[in-house]
């Protein structure tokens, strides 16, 4: 993949990749073919639909199984999201979350 069509994807994907991973996958970019490139940034989730979720759904631990935190949605499903609490912090941290858990996604495919 050249340069430019790494920097291309970057960009068009930035708001949900981990600010601190873009340098790591922009190297792995370039030594990866365009076709895996291009599928490892397809299903990248959305920071706003996951703050959604999480507001609606995250006393259910449904933000948290949806990243893959199985154990977490769970415990968080079996406490009421923490008697609320939980649910709350989860609010102000699903962004961030989401865009760890893209950066991580992408890393691990490419």
């Amino acid at each position: 993949m050249t340069k430019e069509q790494a920097d291309q994807l970057i960009q068009i994907n930035a708001d949900k990749i981990a600010p601190e991973y873009i340098e790591t996958i922009r190297e792995r970019l370039l030594n990866a073919d365009e076709g895996t490139a291009t599928a490892a940034f397809a299903n990248l989730k959305g920071t706003t639909m996951m703050f959604l979720i999480a507001f609606f759904l995250g006393a259910y631990g449904v933000d948290r199984f949806m990243l893959g935190e199985t154990g977490l949605g769970v415990a968080k499903l079996c406490t009421c999201g923490g008697c609320g609490i939980w649910s709350l912090i989860d609010l102000f941290t699903a962004g961030s979350r989401t865009r760890q858990y893209n950066a991580n996604k992408i890393l691990e495919q490419i």
